[in-house]
């Protein structure tokens, strides 16, 4: 029985399956302040081992990316540590894969933190008067974080009748229309907000292309989606609809490098991966279709929309015989022990 057990370790260190070949791993993402898409640039990041001895440190990019690349199989360690932010202590395991993408947030240590959705905040919104901005604020909260994007209306109002230049106010309202489906009162209130800004708030631009794509208006959307990536090269969301507006004008090379560019400014909105996964089907490109709804459903498992994912993945996986690793290889054992 030893022998024969001897002789199964020896086949399987002499003659190890393909599939356990060891490839190189990457650890990649980004790092933002607070909740939003607002990048943490020349943030030091270090990278430990699995015994917590340092291997190396690299500031992020302008867009707060960072990448450790050539690592061996195994668990990391990564660790950020910034002035006036909770220090960062992030355990990670490629030991099973070669490729990680993080999406890292740092969380103001300031006793009275704004709101996540007021962190970037114009001089032009600055110099609204206050009590618009209470408004404002108000109907963020419940749009974005209470999910009441009809109560949001009547804030969002109160903050323009107080403050009849406030564009930014008009854009929320926008949002919380389309939010509620009325695409008609949104368009109009995404122009109110060109028209007051004289045409130099990006968002509102690239808001009144994404209703005109909902319309089928795709000639007038891609204008609209261009204009406001002429005035912002490093909106997201811009980078998105316009990857939305070239995949239904079936142009999917170009798609898909709109669809990357908002991964890169945006690695963790769900609704990137989604473009990516219809751009990918349309490609028949399987392998980076299961790669874009397995991102999706870390971000957003439980929504009827990851439901619907999960599902798609299923299905997909299953066409292309997409099965678990099989076993490591064992030599047949001898007759004989």
């Amino acid at each position: 029985m030893f022998r024969l057990f001897a002789s199964m370790v020896l086949a399987v260190l002499l003659f190890p399956h393909p599939s356990f070949a060891q490839k190189s791993a990457t650890i990649a993402g980004n790092v933002y302040y607070g909740s939003e898409y607002h990048p943490a640039s020349n943030v030091s990041i270090s990278l430990y081992d699995g015994n917590l001895e340092f291997l190396e440190m690299q500031a992020t990019s302008d867009v707060g990316q960072f990448r450790f690349g050539g690592l061996k199989r195994s668990t990391y360690t990564l660790r950020i540590d910034v002035t006036d932010y909770e220090p960062v202590s992030l355990d990670v395991d490629v030991s099973m894969a070669s490729d990680k993408t993080l999406v890292i947030y740092l969380k103001s240590t300031a006793k009275q933190q704004e709101s996540p959705h007021s962190l970037m905040v114009s001089v032009h919104e600055l110099s609204m008067p206050q009590k618009a901005r209470d408004y404002m604020e108000a109907g963020k909260k419940k749009l974005y974080d209470d999910k009441n994007a009809q109560g949001a209306l009547s804030d969002f109002q109160q903050a323009i009748a107080a403050a009849a230049d406030y564009y930014e106010a008009d854009y929320q309202l926008a949002m919380a229309q389309m939010t509620l489906g009325n695409r008609n009162d949104a368009a109009a209130a995404f122009r109110k907000a060109i028209a007051v800004s004289k045409d130099s708030y990006a968002e509102a631009d690239v808001g009144l292309g994404a209703v005109l794509l909902d319309q089928n208006q795709v000639s007038e959307a891609d204008k609209s989606i261009h204009r406001g990536l002429q005035l912002n090269p490093n909106l997201w969301l811009g980078h998105y609809e316009l990857g939305r507006a070239l995949l239904k004008e079936n142009r999917l090379p170009e798609a898909q490098a709109s669809a990357e560019e908002a991964r890169l400014l945006a690695p963790g909105a769900p609704i990137v991966y989604r473009l990516l996964s219809n751009i990918h089907l349309q490609q028949k490109d399987y392998k980076a279709l299961l790669e874009d709804l397995d991102t999706y459903l870390t971000l957003d498992p439980n929504s009827p929309a990851g439901v619907r994912a999960k599902e798609l993945r299923d299905q997909i996986q299953a066409k292309v015989g997409a099965q678990p690793q099989p076993p490591p290889h064992v030599a047949p054992a001898s007759a004989n022990p």
